[in-house]
């Protein structure tokens, strides 16, 4: 029998709410209201269920991706597994590592799938899979911990440009983290693709053995966590500001190695104060802090 799951419209009675577990999705589609509707029912639908499959495959979704093979067999399990495999051959990660979005492209899929609608987001935790059509734009605050109030910087994205998907990464998110970014924000044209390669870059912002920096393995923090008994950041003490350019740069290296690979449209790396955005000309901010001294001033907008 399949799970219920919580469906209802938000008091504003214009975006869904779909609760199951640890999913929470916030969904608002434009259109017309026969489409919206059409939609709303069609990402119910899907959803409903959706936490099972996943869950009948979770042993093996948490297990190290292969970079070329794959033994799952549903449809968000495999999406899963196609985000994460071009990392899969230089570093661990398991197809978890693409699980919100994921499933927020399924669900924006089933909607498309049915209706005819101008502009659709499905957020899930802050992983969001979009669709634009025509003149629409969709425009996101950046926030570099969910527990602190204000948007620090936007993204906007129009409708002609190839980014359809927006994740966050790093040790302030829900997931754990080996890198010590506040939080890496990443476009890229999948939702999925995206979730992966946030994770990515947020990992390689980094100061390996510093004693600066507290880590504890992740199974001690949560038994069955995807990364066993690697070392997660648990917190952060003093940093020079060399030291938190060092970081950065190891991180904007991976952000363009995979932005001239295709894998991304762009990324903002948050690190104690500083930001750097690499690739993306729809994040804007009022004044953007480059590295200390200029060190790498040519390469804050790549």
């Amino acid at each position: 029998m399949k799970r219920l799951p919580q469906i209802a419209l938000l008091s504003d009675g214009k975006r869904l709410h779909l609760q199951d577990g640890p999913i929470d999705l916030i969904i608002e589609a434009r259109g017309s209201e026969g489409e919206v509707r059409a939609a709303y029912e069609a990402a119910a639908r899907r959803f409903t269920g959706l936490l099972d499959e996943l869950c009948e495959e979770l042993i093996e979704l948490r297990r190290a991706a292969d970079p070329v093979r794959s033994t799952l067999n549903g449809v968000v399990a495999r999406r899963m597994h196609a985000a994460v495999a071009p990392f899969a051959a230089e570093e661990f990660i398991t197809p978890m590592a693409a699980v919100a979005g994921s499933v927020a492209e399924e669900i924006l899929g089933a909607m498309l799938g049915t209706a005819r609608i101008d502009r659709a987001y499905v957020n899930n935790g802050g992983d969001i899979a979009l669709h634009l059509t025509g003149g629409e734009r969709f425009t996101v605050g950046l926030m570099d911990r969910p527990d602190h109030r204000g948007v620090m910087q936007t993204i906007t994205i129009e409708a002609d440009d190839p980014a359809r998907g927006i994740a966050t990464s790093g040790r302030h998110g829900r997931s754990f983290s080996l890198g010590i970014a506040d939080a890496v924000t990443v476009l890229a044209r999948t939702a999925s693709q995206a979730d992966a390669a946030a994770t990515i870059i947020a990992n390689a912002v980094d100061l390996p053995g510093h004693p600066a920096i507290i880590r504890c393995p992740a199974n001690e923090l949560q038994p069955d966590s995807d990364l066993g008994a690697r070392l997660v950041t648990r917190d952060i003490g003093v940093l020079r500001e060399s030291e938190i350019d060092d970081a950065l740069r190891a991180g904007v290296g991976r952000a363009q190695q995979l932005l001239a690979a295709g894998l991304i449209e762009g990324a903002a790396l948050r690190l104690l104060g500083e930001t750097v955005v690499v690739g993306a000309t729809g994040i804007r901010a009022g004044v953007l802090p480059t590295f200390h001294g200029n060190a790498l001033a040519r390469t804050a907008h790549v």
